[in-house]
């Protein structure tokens, strides 16, 4: 039987998100255990596993999380370009790309985290298949805004668009993990990710 989700266990599982997180960005995914994320969030195990099936469960819903918020804001601004007047067929598609990179909200622990329950998921085969249909679903957001724009006749692709979808997320992603690994700042590593997915946007993208 299916839980209906009520208001209060909206806010019981937002709160162990939050404390997961900040549990995480201490002492990392295998560190940070039930306890510690029920006793920083000050609920029981019970109030846990009541919105949890394990803590696997609640990274992987952590880690979505930080994937959806980076889309809805990827949405925002590609709405606000196309209101605007800036998406058009004679749009620069590296500056447009720069500038939907500098309207998200990329951070050291969204980027630690992936890179942990990527390293998991290779060592458990259940958490990877969790995993990769966790990714599949991130890749279909990227290519339902690569298809609007494609469909609206603004640019043509030399590649198809989950081609596309892929290459761009693998690229941004790299970018980032090796932009923290080198120390760099969270706007040092989005100028860094934005320079390379610019030069990669003016290799896979043509005029309509």
């Amino acid at each position: 039987m299916t839980i209906p989700v009520t208001k209060r266990r909206e806010n019981t599982r937002a709160r162990l998100l939050d404390a997961a997180a900040q549990v995480f960005a201490e002492v990392g995914l295998e560190g940070a255990s039930v306890e510690a994320i029920c006793e920083r969030a000050g609920f029981t195990r019970g109030a846990f596993y009541s919105n949890f099936v394990s803590k696997d469960e609640l990274f992987l819903q952590l880690a979505s999380a930080f994937a959806e918020r980076r889309l809805v804001q990827v949405r925002a601004s590609i709405a606000a370009f196309t209101e605007s007047g800036e998406l058009h067929s004679g749009a620069d598609a590296f500056e447009l790309v720069r500038r939907v990179l500098e309207s998200g909200e990329e951070d050291r622990l969204s980027i630690l985290m992936m890179s942990e329950i990527r390293i998991r998921a290779l060592r458990d085969e259940e958490f990877g298949a969790a995993y990769l249909a966790q990714e599949k679903d991130l890749v279909d957001g990227i290519q339902e805004i690569i298809r609007g724009i494609v469909d609206a006749g603004l640019f043509s692709l030399r590649v198809d668009v989950e081609t596309a979808a892929r290459i761009l997320m693998s690229v941004w992603g790299d970018a980032m993990v090796i932009g923290a690994i080198g120390g760099l700042s969270e706007s040092q590593m989005q100028d860094t990710g934005g320079a390379m997915l610019g030069r990669l946007v003016e290799l896979i993208v043509c005029e309509p």
